[in-house]
């Protein structure tokens, strides 16, 4: 069987949004049990000039959903303003993401390749094809902020490791 566009995205995007699914409860239990207000964590910063961690979460869900939609409309435009969510909403923003993800199929996805995706930021236009802007844009900024989320979760304490970050793993038999 031959490894595919679906392989390469759907398939990723769905094991690290279970995952960040995953270390978003782990994380609430956690500053529950330790008097520790989510409202204080999802506006906390790894620095001073980066977005906090609403954003970063929020960027999860556009770059994975959001990204499949581009590659099905043609054009990527980064979301507007930042968004003012609570905890509870960027949970639900997570499962939204996996829940509309698991719809697509291996044969939709394979059908956008080579069709022309346009960035646009402002009078900025970049021009992609489907899978050079999957691979080369979206999925590593989808691992950076689900790798920032995680990075900020730690720094205030929740007791996440690595299994947590990679959620569940594909193996054989």
């Amino acid at each position: 069987m031959a490894f595919s566009l679906y392989d390469a995205t759907v398939a990723n995007y769905l094991q690290i949004l279970a995952a960040v699914g995953g270390y978003l409860e782990k994380s609430l239990t956690h500053f529950r049990e330790k008097g520790i207000d989510s409202a204080d964590i999802v506006e906390t910063r790894l620095a001073p000039d980066m977005l906090p961690f609403r954003f970063q979460i929020a960027s999860v869900a556009h770059h994975s959903r959001g990204a499949m939609e581009a590659a099905k409309n043609g054009v990527f435009v980064p979301p507007s303003g930042k968004p003012d969510l609570d905890y509870a909403a960027l949970q639900a923003l997570v499962t939204e993401a996996r829940n509309e993800l698991s719809v697509l199929t291996p044969e939709a996805v394979n059908a956008l390749v080579g069709r022309d995706v346009t960035f646009k930021v402002g009078d900025r236009v970049l021009p992609f094809t489907t899978e050079g802007f999957l691979m080369s844009f979206s999925l590593p900024n989808f691992f950076f902020h689900a790798t920032t989320a995680y990075d900020i979760l730690r720094i205030n304490g929740a007791p996440l490791g690595k299994r947590d970050f990679n959620g569940e793993v594909e193996i054989e038999g």
